[in-house]
C-alpha cells in the first residue's frame, strides 16, 4: 500500500492509503491525521459519502475509538492539540457485509466502541503503515461470503461514477426496482439513493474545486446549479471553498495533490 502525505501550514499532517484489492468494495481508504501544533484547529467538516472508524489520543485525551456515522450536512469542529488519529473510511457495502450493523441511526452522529476494538491498541497509532496491514487483514476476516450481485454492481456503479448516473440509470442496470433500492438505502443509511450520489458529486467536485476550477464538470445542470449544491454541502460558494483560508475546510485540505 502506497500513502500520500499532505502537510499543511497549519501544522496538520496527513497521510491517506488506498486499500488491496480484498478490500476494494469496502473501504474506501487509510488515512492518518496528527495536529503538531500547541493550539487547536478549528474547521469545517464536509459531507464525503463515508463513514468512519476513528482511533485516536491525544496529550489531553486517552485512547479512544469511534464510529462516525454518513454526513449529510457540514458542521464546525475543532481538532485538539497534539492529537493524533488513525482512520478507516468505508464505502457503505462495508455496513452490511463487514460490519453487519444499521447505519440509519448514525446519521449524522457518532458512536463509541471499545477500545479494544478490533484488537487494536495505542501503540499501533505509532506506525501508519504497520496500523493499515494489521487493521487490513482483520476486515478481509470478518468479510461476509454470498454478497448480494445486485448491490456489489450499484456500488461499484454509483462509486465509477462519481454519483453522477440518474437511479433510473442505475435501477436498470442492476435489473432492481428504484422504489426497492430507495427502500434499502432508507433502511439500512437512512438516506436515499438519490441524496447520497448527491454527496458524491459534491465531493468529487472538491477536487476541481482545490483546482481552481470553479465551474461544473460533473452532471450538473447549469453553473447555478452548481453552486447551489456546492453551497448546500459546506455553507458556501465555491470561491471560498477555493481559498481556504487557514485550512478551513479539512476535507479539501486532506485531498491529495495530482
Amino acid at each position: 500500500m502506497q500513502s500520500t502525505n499532505n502537510i499543511t501550514d497549519s501544522g496538520i499532517e496527513f497521510k491517506i492509503t488506498k486499500p488491496s484489492p480484498q478490500l476494494f468494495d469496502f473501504v474506501e481508504s487509510f488515512w492518518m491525521l496528527e495536529n503538531t501544533s500547541d493550539t487547536a484547529h478549528e474547521t469545517v467538516g464536509l459531507p464525503d459519502g463515508r463513514f468512519d472508524i476513528i482511533f485516536s489520543y491525544s496529550s489531553n485525551e486517552p485512547f479512544n475509538v469511534m464510529l462516525m456515522g454518513l454526513g449529510t450536512e457540514s458542521g464546525q469542529h475543532s481538532i485538539p492539540p497534539k492529537i493524533i488519529m488513525f482512520a478507516v473510511s468505508f464505502k457503505l457495502l462495508a455496513i452490511e457485509y463487514l460490519l453487519d450493523i444499521k447505519a440509519a441511526s448514525l446519521l449524522n452522529a457518532a458512536h463509541p466502541l471499545p477500545t479494544h476494538f478490533w484488537g487494536i491498541i495505542k501503540d499501533d497509532l505509532n506506525d501508519f503503515g504497520n496500523f493499515c496491514e494489521k487493521i487490513a487483514a482483520k476486515m478481509i476476516s470478518l468479510i461476509k461470503p454470498d454478497i448480494d450481485s445486485r448491490k456489489q454492481k450499484l456500488f461499484e456503479l454509483i462509486y465509477t461514477s462519481n454519483g453522477s448516473l440518474p437511479v433510473k440509470e442505475l435501477s436498470e442496470k442492476v435489473f432492481w426496482s428504484s422504489r426497492q433500492i430507495n427502500r434499502y438505502f432508507n433502511e439500512q443509511f437512512g438516506i436515499s439513493l438519490k441524496a447520497y450520489c448527491n454527496i458524491l458529486r459534491f465531493k468529487t467536485s472538491l477536487h476541481h474545486i482545490k483546482e481552481g476550477k470553479l465551474f461544473p464538470e460533473l452532471n450538473f445542470a447549469d453553473q447555478t446549479h452548481f453552486i447551489k449544491e456546492v453551497k448546500k454541502f459546506s455553507g458556501v460558494v465555491p470561491k471560498e471553498l477555493f481559498k481556504n483560508k487557514n485550512d478551513r475546510f479539512i476535507l479539501l485540505s486532506a485531498l491529495p495533490k495530482k
